[in-house]
């Protein structure tokens, strides 16, 4: 590797183009069709056709989510240091995107020797998680090094998600209906969208191992090449990058200093937990309450495309309500839209609403218009805490500061699929069973309709008390560039 330098000058300020910001969005298309599968199905797989208890399969998400409170920081003190004849941060999705899609295809190995073994699951997951990180963190870094300007920011935003939002299309409506199409034991079922029938397969089943595999496999090839050929070989510019100095002053004791005196990396960072913790709450929690709750597995996809319309044709609206109401009020407004949502989600489980499927469609669909602009906008936030804390120290440290970003929505992404199953163990859910017991119908409704509204609420009062208005930012990024 080589030092980082600034010796050429770039236009920090810079108008990004329109491929540009395809290409970068491309990126988070390509991580939601990798980790994301992972993130939607995996506690479902291990639970029931893996054959793993729902506390077994807890507990493992805790233990990786334990282990990357310490390995994340340390690399983003290695995203930060790096730098290398092609970039500073685009290799990374290059070296580190292989052995990602081969671990993580390894998580649903169709071998029956291997089904139920604990260290087996936990090895392979883990695995995963480490190396996801070399991706994640300096993907995050890479979007603070595209311009300073915020309004920049704000557009690439809604084109980034606009794509994260159509990998998760690809993901949570489309992933299950694959696996039923490839899983055995079939039957012609109407999938409640314009009378279409498909002869789908019982994904619960340990037989349907290999469907997994063969799904989650061909999916991952496909996010590999994404990310490779768009955001590491073509229209991405690093533009704003520390400079040799910083570089070489970067250190993991950074990260202390970071928590303790950036306020708005704070509230960020817990705004993240929180808000991702609901999210994978129903991400983690979606396949059983429609398995169990509203007995229509089979809608699952139609269910699913309707709610992805608002995260795909409705993010270009997300700029104009920002500059018209503020960032708080943004979110309280989001925010609010998805607990109704949820309360619509819960009348339609009752026994006399569950073959209304309209109800199901309207629920998800204001559900996930909440859901995707609250926390799909706040990852235009990163850029602002990441100057600040440039502001305050004199240095640079964007690996830094989006691995804790990372690891807060890491730990999110944990406490979603953790609690979950626990709450699974607790009230009594078993896999091995067609039809729940009541206390176990309990707990999914607990975990995909309650718990996630009073997140919501408590996301609603941390988000009130972050500092940074736009003037103020944008007075900081001009004295940045002017002092360097």
């Amino acid at each position: 590797m080589e030092s980082q330098t600034t010796s050429v000058h770039t236009d920090e300020f810079a108008k990004l183009s329109w491929k540009e910001r395809i290409c970068y969005g491309s990126g988070d298309l390509a991580q939601n069709l990798i980790f994301g599968t992972i993130g939607s199905m995996l506690l479902f797989y291990m639970t029931t056709v893996f054959g793993l208890s729902a506390a077994v399969g807890a507990t493992i998400f805790l233990i990786v989510r334990c282990i990357n409170v310490v390995w994340d920081p340390w690399v983003g003190t290695v995203v930060d240091k790096a730098s290398f004849k092609n970039g500073k941060y685009k290799p990374f999705l290059l070296y580190f995107g292989i052995p990602l899609t081969i671990f993580s295809a390894m998580l649903f190995l169709p071998i029956p020797a291997i089904r139920g073994n604990v260290f087996y699951a936990f090895f392979s997951y883990l695995a995963t998680a480490l190396i996801y990180s070399f991706v994640n963190i300096p993907y995050g870094a890479l979007n603070a090094s595209l311009t300073r300007d915020s309004e920049e920011i704000s557009t690439l935003t809604s084109v980034r998600m606009t794509e994260a939002n159509i990998g998760n299309l690809l993901v949570y409506t489309f992933l299950p209906l694959f696996v039923q199409l490839a899983s055995p034991d079939k039957k012609l079922q109407d999938i409640g969208f314009f009378g279409i029938k498909l002869n789908l397969g019982n994904y619960a089943s340990p037989d349907a191992a290999g469907a997994y595999f063969m799904v989650m496999s061909v999916y991952m090839v496909i996010g590999f090449l994404l990310l490779l050929l768009l955001c590491t070989y073509y229209g991405i510019t690093e533009r704003v990058l520390p400079t040799k100095e910083e570089t070489a002053s970067v250190h993991i004791s950074d990260l202390w200093g970071e928590l303790k005196r950036n306020k708005p990396l704070r509230v960020l960072g817990l705004f993240f937990t929180v808000a991702f913790t609901f999210m994978f709450f129903g991400n983690t929690t979606w396949p059983f309450y429609m398995q169990y709750m509203i007995g229509h597995s089979e809608w699952m996809a139609s269910i699913n495309l309707i709610g992805s319309i608002p995260g795909i044709f409705l993010v270009f609206l997300w700029p104009i309500v920002r500059r018209k109401i503020g960032k708080r009020a943004f979110f309280y407004a989001f925010l609010s839209l998805f607990i109704v949502g949820q309360l619509l989600l819960w009348i339609w489980s009752m026994p006399q609403f569950r073959d209304m499927i309209a109800l199901g469609y309207v629920g998800r669909f204001f559900m996930q218009w909440g859901l995707t602009a609250a926390t799909g906008y706040m990852w235009a936030l990163v850029p602002e805490v990441i100057a600040y804390g440039e502001y305050q120290s004199k240095k640079r440290v964007a690996g830094i500061i989006n691995s804790l970003m990372g690891l807060f929505f890491k730990i999110g992404l944990a406490l979603g699929g953790i609690i979950p199953g626990y709450i699974n163990a607790f009230f009594a859910f078993d896999g091995t069973k067609a039809v729940q017991s009541a206390d176990a119908l309990t707990g999914i409704s607990i975990s995909m309709i309650w718990l996630p509204i009073l997140f919501a609420i408590v996301s609603m009062w941390i988000i009130s008390r972050y500092p940074l208005g736009d003037r103020e930012i944008d007075k900081i990024n001009r004295e940045i560039q002017a002092r360097r």
